[in-house]
């Protein structure tokens, strides 16, 4: 999370910088109409220049995971990233419009403006030639942005037509995109802010044409087939075991998107398997949370074809610790199994230290004997020892408890997956108690809108 919000404030403090050494006297303009000019320009180049890295994220580029932590990070930068663009826009947008809204009602003289110059630079000359195009195209593409963003943080959209309209923002940024080149001021071109710019647009245009062609990821995905499924009715979860033809292999705890139906889009799930070359299969499980995932045990069936891309994520366990705590709150002790299956199977290639202890707590509401005991059962095989709360019996899991349980707990790495606020308030707990959160607290932040 720290290299989350660097990533996220260092970009709006890179391009301030870069601004103010393009308009090193912006501070000492006086009048009404100077600072304007001024806002609308720097709005216009931080909006323009978030939602361009944003629509890079969208690609899902594997480069950044290990700086950020994984995909399911870099998704929150791009959530944020699109909700920084947006209110930013919307100051852009005011500080544009609104002198216009006073002097119509008579409260604000116009100002009176001089002939303009003849511009001598061809480029300069035929942007500016394209101002009153750009000026309603971004108008129009701007209110598009903002319904079409308010939309993607509705949760109770249904997913499948928030994968359709989401990629419509593409086409919104298209035309902000030609907006800001026919904008923003010449002059910022030949400077760092312009060089920044440029290549942020370049990016972002990149970006939205491939997600327009529905090109994202496809490098990554293979054909394969459902070989099995199960459902465990008490835990309202499905699981289902596919071949994957072609797959180049996954570590425990990615995740990998999965397209049961081409028109409700590809959807991510945890891969709760180990993998093994000399047979190329995948297990998800999957839990029936509304909408799409109800669905499935009804629409599904054995020898259906699947699309999966990936593998996506860095909850892969592998940072070289002796001791380990692993905490999984309902659904999010899939990545856990996964792990154990490995842990299992490949005693003879470990990547594990020799001799590394490890506890998995897992909490939940809901209770199957069947997918419990195949829990414990797992936990056994892998040498895991397992600690299983259910909320109605032993109530919820606190710093206090886990401590009490572990006392050797500032040793360990600790790995959680499950709700945020459980996640959340066990690391306010332990970095309370002194526990280094920042450097061995590895969170899944899997929530993808």
């Amino acid at each position: 999370m720290r290299n989350l919000k660097r990533a996220f404030w260092g970009t709006h403090l890179v391009l301030l910088i870069l601004w103010l050494i393009a308009e090193p006297t912006v501070l000492q303009s006086t009048g009404f109409s100077g600072p304007r000019r001024a806002v609308v320009q720097l709005t216009g180049i931080v909006a323009i220049a978030c939602m361009s890295l944003a629509m890079v994220l969208a690609l899902r580029p594997l480069w950044p995971q290990a700086w950020l932590g994984g995909l399911d990070k870099m998704y929150r930068l791009h959530k944020w990233l699109g909700i920084s663009s947006l209110a930013i826009a919307i100051i852009h947008w005011l500080w544009a419009k609104w002198p216009d809204w006073v002097a119509g009602s008579g409260r604000l003289e116009r100002p009176v403006r001089g002939p303009r110059g003849a511009i001598e630079h061809p480029v300069a000359a035929w942007l500016s030639n394209q101002r009153s195009v750009a000026e309603h195209l971004g108008e129009w593409a701007f209110y598009a942005i903002v319904v079409l963003i308010a939309a993607a943080l509705v949760q109770r959209i249904p997913y499948r037509l928030f994968y359709k309209t989401h990629r419509l923002l593409a086409l919104a940024y298209l035309a902000l995109a030609f907006h800001a080149i026919a904008l923003m001021r010449f002059a910022y071109w030949a400077s760092p802010v312009g060089w920044l710019t440029a290549a942020l647009l370049a990016g972002g245009t990149w970006a939205a044409v491939m997600v327009l062609l529905r090109r994202v990821g496809v490098s990554r995905r293979v054909e394969g087939t459902i070989l099995s499924l199960h459902r465990f009715a008490e835990v309202r979860s499905l699981e289902i075991e596919a071949e994957a033809r072609g797959w180049p292999g996954h570590k425990p705890g990615q995740f990998a998107f999965a397209t049961f139906d081409a028109s409700e889009g590809a959807h991510p799930y945890t891969i709760a398997s180990g993998w093994r070359r000399d047979n190329p299969r995948i297990t998800f499980v999957v839990k029936e949370l509304g909408d799409h995932t109800d669905r499935l045990r009804e629409n599904l069936h054995v020898g259906q074809a699947v699309t999966i891309e990936g593998p996506y994520g860095c909850f892969t366990f592998d940072d070289g610790s002796a001791r380990q705590i692993w905490i999984g709150g309902g659904i999010g002790i899939t990545p856990f199994i996964g792990r154990m299956k490995q842990m299992a199977q490949a005693q003879a290639d470990r990547d594990w230290p020799a001799g590394q202890q490890v506890d998995l707590f897992h909490s939940t509401a809901d209770v199957d004997p069947e997918a419990l005991d195949k829990l414990a059962a797992d936990a056994k095989s892998a040498n895991v020892r397992l600690h299983l709360l259910i909320d109605s019996r032993d109530g919820l899991l606190t710093g206090e408890r886990l401590r009490a349980a572990i006392p050797d707990w500032r040793e360990a790495s600790i790995w959680f997956c499950g709700p945020a606020a459980f996640g959340d308030s066990l690391k306010r707990d332990l970095a309370a108690h002194g526990y280094p959160v920042d450097r061995h607290f590895h969170q899944e932040l899997f929530a993808m809108r």
